[in-house]
């Protein structure tokens, strides 16, 4: 099911929300959470009842690899429980893509399985792993398992996010945590959620015609014109960062209705300064996981600086695999590891004395970030090098395109693009995100909102628009949902969103 569609806005979400407030009226704790575990498990069974199993499965499996640790603390047992995880994370997701390079390589013809990917399989999987090396380490004593199955399955952030730990959630799976300030909870939590459904809606499924269009074609072998590849890359570089965007909102947004607060997962990214930046702001919970229990293993920079770079790098290509079975997403998630070894060569090797005035600094290092972005999701988008080699083609101006009849419908019909970009371009830099927005009322865990960085216009804008519960703001995000609905009913079928896919 997805929270954008008809289903979920006008049947899932209210009966949820009535029977939890009814539960949470008579302070019935146990029967609140599994109110929410039953919700959250129907959530998952709409899109595939059979895979519900696998989901199950995978929870008490886990929760009992948890309680065999807490007898012993063994790292035999952590060490089983962890390749299962992994075991059955490789199987689904990357048994054909194996099979495939297999045969690729020595020429043989093994049919491929044919597997069809599950649901959110790689978030419940990093996430119980996580929680199983708490346990191992020590940070979990105990816990019950109604509050670990909701840990695991609790719906706004079952699908694509984000990451959530067990001191994130388990502490808040308490009556007097649900029944706290029920009207603030729910007037934060329908603003986040409109704010997304509006993103995914509204801007980031109208860049989709466009990106299809340009990708399609370069897929095809089609040699791809310099305006419509920048048209087909910027538009995806719209579109993803909407998409996840709205989706990261609408998730805050879901749970602070029965209020619990979600750690922040998105935060500006296109506004970094530089590349590690950009990843302290874009997916950050998974940023942070790849970071303590991938990075941080390795050897993190304890090593000296060639061991630095080459973990960096070796934890980017394995966040880039765990994206999808593609080398598309190999070869995206090594370029971000290059990146990141240039960001830091450069802060180690040259003076920190500014050699250019600050604004132009920040600027061109603003600028060559969003460069290499905008390059990489090229990768990320494409369903084949030979498309991404297209497309990047036509970009730097290799490809002389002088008759180009498939192009014209393209153009003809997308010429609207080129006249709001600038306004889309002007939401991203210009305007606060749905967290700093709902500053004043703490939207997410381990947010934190900071001036320092801010223009005087930005700064004006942001205090400008500081969300409060009143009937001027509420009157302006009911036009806002009701815009977004309407745009829902001109649709001819709704798109999931782009992390459902990993």
């Amino acid at each position: 099911m997805l929270f954008n569609s008809l289903e979920f806005i006008y049947l899932f979400m209210p009966l949820v929300l009535v029977v939890f407030y009814c539960l949470k009226y008579y302070h019935w704790e146990n029967a609140t959470i599994w109110w929410l575990i039953i919700a959250s498990l129907s959530f998952y069974a709409w899109w595939s009842p059979p895979h519900l199993v696998l989901l199950i499965g995978s929870v008490i499996f886990n929760f009992l690899i948890h309680k065999l640790i807490l007898r012993s603390y063994s790292l035999v047992i952590l060490t089983f429980g962890i390749i299962i995880n992994l075991s059955l994370l490789g199987y689904f997701k990357y048994a054909d893509f194996l099979i495939g390079n297999f045969n690729l390589v020595t020429g043989d013809d093994v049919p491929a399985l044919q597997i069809i990917l599950p649901l959110a399989i790689s978030f419940f999987t990093f996430q119980q792993i996580s929680f199983l090396l708490d346990t191992h380490n020590r940070k979990i004593t105990k816990c019950d398992f109604s509050k670990y199955c909701l840990f695991v399955v609790f719906f706004p952030q079952l699908i694509a996010g984000p990451i959530v730990l067990q001191k994130h959630t388990i502490n808040q799976f308490n009556i007097s945590h649900f029944y706290r300030k029920i009207f603030a909870n729910f007037s934060v939590g329908i603003t986040l959620f409109i704010i997304g459904l509006f993103k995914k809606i509204v801007i980031a499924d109208s860049m989709s015609p466009i990106v299809g269009g340009v990708f399609s074609l370069a897929e095809a072998g089609e040699p791809v014109p310099f305006a419509a590849a920048w048209m087909g890359s910027i538009a995806y570089t719209f579109q993803i960062y909407f998409d996840f965007s709205g989706y990261c909102d609408m998730a805050l947004g879901l749970a602070r209705m029965f209020g619990i607060r979600l750690p922040i997962n998105f935060n500006s990214p296109y506004k970094a300064i530089n590349i590690v930046d950009f990843w302290r702001r874009w997916h950050i919970t998974l940023s942070l996981f790849l970071r303590n229990y991938l990075y941080f293993p390795l050897g993190g920079n304890r090593h000296g600086i060639a061991r630095r770079y080459l973990n960096l790098t070796i934890t980017m290509v394995l966040g880039g695999l765990w994206h999808g079975a593609s080398w598309n997403f190999v070869f995206w998630g090594f370029l971000h590891g290059l990146f990141l070894t240039i960001n830091h060569a450069w802060n180690f090797f040259i003076p920190k004395d500014n050699f250019m005035p600050n604004f132009i600094a920040k600027c061109l290092s603003h600028s060559v970030t969003m460069f290499g972005v905008i390059i990489a999701w090229v990768f990320f988008r494409a369903e084949s090098f030979s498309a991404a080699q297209a497309i990047l083609k036509g970009m730097f101006g290799y490809e002389e395109v002088y008759q180009y009849k498939l192009w014209e419908n393209i153009y003809a019909e997308n010429l609207y693009f080129w006249y709001f970009a600038p306004a889309i371009a002007a939401i991203i830099y210009l305007t606060p995100n749905a967290a700093e927005l709902a500053r004043k009322y703490r939207p997410a865990i381990e947010f934190s909102y900071n001036f320092t960085r801010l223009t005087w216009l930005t700064r004006s804008i942001f205090n400008f628009l500081a969300w409060r519960p009143t009937l001027i703001w509420g009157v302006a995000f009911g036009v806002l949902g009701l815009a977004s609905l309407m745009q829902v009913y001109r649709l001819d079928e709704l798109t999931e969103f782009i992390y459902f896919n990993f």
